[in-house]
């Protein structure tokens, strides 16, 4: 009653022991790709997990240093402007890992709760009452105004460029992930399955333990079983050449540590510009707003104070640095794995699974 180790000579096999060699080949197929995956999927995972290191890393400098700019050159403000601070470069992290926003809508709202502050404490440091009315007006007034002139647009226009390519990038190894452990459990037709029985165990049936399939008789199988799989090859090789053209634009004209190590510079900029056109602003608000109490004697503007660029520091460097081995090592060794799914039966038929170094071994129907 065997269904696909049949032979003319007698057989130690049963129907239910081809049944558990069926399940058997299915096992041993998927723990092989597995096994051919692992050390792909290992670089990928490690280079995800690097790439987010080194972005955080650069991003938590330049918040830093953000930080720094309102402590030293904007006191008066600097307890008010955390939040808004950290609330830009979380919004920055997340649209690097993908999440539903724009680095405009983060950049603009950024300067929408930015402008009630320089108002009130640098440009009319006597208002003493901020309602949130009031600040809700000043909030949808800097649309109107531009109080930070063409500086909010340019920071836009900066990171835009600069994060859109490692944005992309962390999608794509998130991709290249999903891809791969979709092949891991890529489920065996009944006819594979019985194809990789009579190739591996039905020998067993005869008593021929020790003989293993011949080579070309394995690829014929292996690649009728993985043709779906296969297909993936031109697929793969685009992305890997996607993969390329995206690191090569993080590494172009609109670097990433270059564009998150200027932040600073950029608000900075934008609120020296609010600072110089002071009295234009306070009478446009006043028609818009109405006036708000003052604090008697009404303090004259807060100085201006020009800061001086920060110097770059070791935790930046060594970012910079990092990301930079990352790109190269990562392009590198994925350019390698270019016919990862063109060699796949070659590589699941190389080693012990065939016979190599004898001049017999199994075709499918006896030992030849």
């Amino acid at each position: 009653d065997l269904q696909i180790c049949q032979h003319r000579a007698p057989t130690c096999c049963t129907k239910k022991m081809e049944e558990s060699y069926q399940a058997a080949v299915r096992r041993e197929r998927t723990q092989s790709i597995q096994a051919l995956n692992f050390e792909l999927k290992y670089m990928i995972v490690g280079h995800i997990t690097a790439f987010q290191e080194a972005f955080e890393s650069l991003l938590r400098f330049a918040e830093n240093r953000t930080s720094s700019l309102f402590e030293t050159a904007y006191r008066p403000m600097a307890k008010e402007a955390a939040e808004p601070v950290k609330e830009l470069f979380t919004d920055i992290s997340l649209y690097i890992l993908g999440a539903e926003t724009t680095v405009e809508s983060a950049v603009l709202r950024f300067f929408d709760s930015l402008f009630p502050l320089v108002y009130s404490r640098l440009i009319n440091p006597g208002i003493t009452d901020l309602s949130e009315d009031y600040t809700e007006c000043l909030r949808l007034t800097r649309q109107d105004i531009n109080p930070f002139g063409r500086y909010s647009k340019n920071m836009v226009t900066e990171l835009s460029k600069s994060l859109w390519a490692s944005r992309m990038l962390s999608q794509a190894l998130s991709l290249g992930i999903e891809v791969i452990n979709t092949t891991e459990h890529a489920a065996l037709s009944k006819e594979c399955s019985r194809a990789l029985v009579k190739m591996q165990y039905c020998p067993h049936c005869q008593g021929l333990t020790l003989i293993r399939p011949c080579v070309g008789y394995c690829l014929n199988v292996m690649r009728g079983c993985l043709a779906s799989v296969s297909e993936l090859d031109a697929h793969w090789r685009d992305f890997i050449s996607t993969l390329e053209y995206l690191a090569n634009e993080m590494a172009a004209s609109h670097e990433l540590e270059v564009a998150l190590s200027g932040i600073w510079s950029s608000i900075n900029e934008a609120i020296l510009h609010a600072q110089l056109n002071g009295p234009q602003l306070s009478a446009t608000v006043d028609k818009v707003c109405g006036q708000p109490k003052q604090q008697e004697g009404n303090l004259s503007s807060a100085s201006i104070v020009p800061v001086k660029e920060v110097t770059e520091s070791q935790t930046f460097v060594m970012a910079h640095t990092s990301l930079n081995n990352n790109r190269r090592e990562f392009i590198s060794y994925m350019k390698r794995s270019r016919t990862f799914y063109a060699s796949i039966a070659e590589r699941l038929c190389d080693g012990d699974l065939v016979m190599r170094d004898s001049s017999t071994c199994w075709n499918g129907e006896d030992v030849v």
